[in-house]
This record gives C-alpha cells, sequence and structure tokens, in this order.
C-alpha cells in the first residue's frame, strides 16, 4: 500500500508518502532551510527513526519510521506526516525571528557584558576589597610592585 498525496494539496499541504510502517517527504530547500528541516527532524529523534537524504540538489528527503512495536496504522502516519509539517514551519519561524532579532540581541549582550555600568560596578565593588583589607591590617604597607623593595645594604 503507498499512497501519495497528490499536487492538489501541495499548497495546502507538505507533499508525502506513505507505506506500511513508514512516512516520507521531500523537503524543498528553497521552502524550508537546511537548518529548519535538521531542528523539526531533532524533535522526532525520541519517538521515530529518521533517515535523512538527498534525492537531488536543494532537495532533502526525510524518511519517519515510529519505534513503536505495535501496529502502525494510516491514521497513525497521517498524524506524523502532520506534526512534522507542523514542526517544519515552526522552524522556520523561529529561524525568521532569530535572524529578525539578532542585532537586538547582540546589543543587549555586549551591554550586559561591556557597558559602563558593569565596568564602574565592578571598579567600585574592586575599591571597597581593597579598602576593607586595608582597614583590617594597620600595618600593612604599599610597595609599587614596579621598583625593587630597598633593603639598606647598598645599591
Amino acid at each position: 500500500m503507498s499512497e501519495e498525496v497528490g499536487p492538489q494539496a501541495d499548497l495546502e499541504e507538505l507533499t508525502y508518502r506513505a507505506d506500511e510502517r513508514r512516512v516520507s517527504f521531500i523537503v524543498d530547500e528553497e521552502i524550508y532551510p537546511r537548518d529548519a528541516i535538521y531542528g523539526a527532524a531533532y524533535l522526532f529523534v525520541d519517538r521515530c527513526y529518521l533517515f535523512l537524504g538527498r534525492p537531488s540538489d536543494r532537495q532533502i528527503e526525510v524518511r519517519l519510521k515510529p519505534k513503536s512495536a505495535g501496529e502502525v496504522t494510516d491514521a497513525t502516519l497521517d498524524a506524523l506526516a502532520g506534526e512534522f509539517a507542523n514542526e517544519l514551519l515552526n522552524q522556520v519561524v523561529r529561524q525568521r525571528v532569530g535572524d529578525a532579532t539578532r542585532d537586538i540581541r547582540e546589543y543587549y549582550m555586549a551591554r550586559a557584558f561591556f557597558g559602563e555600568e558593569s565596568r564602574s560596578s565592578i571598579d567600585a565593588l574592586l575599591a571597597e576589597l581593597d579598602a576593607e583589607e586595608l582597614e583590617e591590617d594597620e600595618l600593612e604597607v604599599s610597595v609599587p610592585w614596579d621598583s625593587p623593595a630597598e633593603d639598606g645594604a647598598g645599591g
């Protein structure tokens, strides 16, 4: 039993093939970028065996075979195909939102790590620690590191 969802559904649904134990797709990388395909496939590894292939340039074949030992029905394979198609769309949207907000995220990360407020608060904490150390030991003498200590034995 090999069934193919026909061309009339191409605009509405992702075309797939189903047989007794698996469902397969030919996914066009012009519509679904490779990272989105891999991201969707990764989310199915816990419940399906996945096989990826390249039938032609800019196309990836994805085959999903359920891991369950029980009977695999047409309804199960249809549901699996629909869930995979939805996850492909989810991954594409996530990727596009990530691309659209990349500059904003980089700006905020730079501010968090390299902003003036961070430096001044770190400098203030270090100065406070130095002041506490000097208060604890009244005899602490600051010696500059760049000049050798003189021991009075002559130079």
